[in-house]
């Protein structure tokens, strides 16, 4: 399973940095210099860049036309730093601002069997989740849970429900009191209402 770590934002100057939409809780170990990171296929579509396609080359004069760029399989980081509360990274063979520009919203995976599982036996990465099973304390299947979303105050299980809508129910242990990885569900205990919303 591929896990969605970072999405490339908007050029910043003109050797070819980008700005990047951190989505990791470890954004300084997964954005290091050398990582290896794969872009999501079809993540964007291909764009007019310079001349050339292979990484690393010299783009083209301005003044020539320019081919299809294509978003390379794998990005490697150059170079990585925080910049007023927002990751800046170069990567290997992106240039210049106009080859940057090409990566904008481009999304970087990683592969969820290279994602070491938390210490914490409470704390769960939302791979790990996606998909369980919901179910009542008395066993009552409810659905399965479809996504995390990580709102301020908490994050939310998103519920599909067994007949197509969707559900928020809080990640607290007040609400989730049990986890179970192995058995393949989520014990959940809803205050009256909650699933009615």
């Amino acid at each position: 399973m591929q896990l969605v770590v970072g999405r490339i934002g908007k050029p910043h100057g003109v050797r070819g940095e980008v700005t990047v939409e951190v989505r990791t809780d470890e954004p300084e170990a997964r954005f290091a210099p050398g990582t290896v990171l794969r872009t999501e296929p079809g993540a964007t579509p291909p764009t007019t860049a310079p001349r050339s396609t292979e990484l690393g080359a010299t783009p083209a004069p301005a003044d020539e036309p320019g081919v299809p760029f294509r978003i390379p399989a794998e990005l490697i980081i150059e170079e990585a730093r925080f910049h007023q509360g927002r990751v800046l990274i170069a990567f290997a063979g992106i240039p210049d601002r106009n080859t940057a520009e090409a990566l904008r919203g481009t999304l970087l995976v990683v592969d969820s069997a290279d994602v070491t599982p938390p210490d914490d036996p409470e704390e769960f990465h939302d791979h790990q989740l996606v998909g369980l099973a919901v179910v009542t304390p008395t066993g009552e299947r409810l659905g399965e849970v479809a996504r995390i979303d990580h709102a301020p105050s908490s994050d939310l299980l998103v519920l599909r429900r067994p007949e197509g809508r969707t559900a928020l129910i809080p990640f607290v242990r007040a609400i989730v009191p049990e986890v179970d990885l192995a058995g393949g569900r989520v014990i959940v205990d809803p205050p009256a209402g909650l699933l009615d919303l």
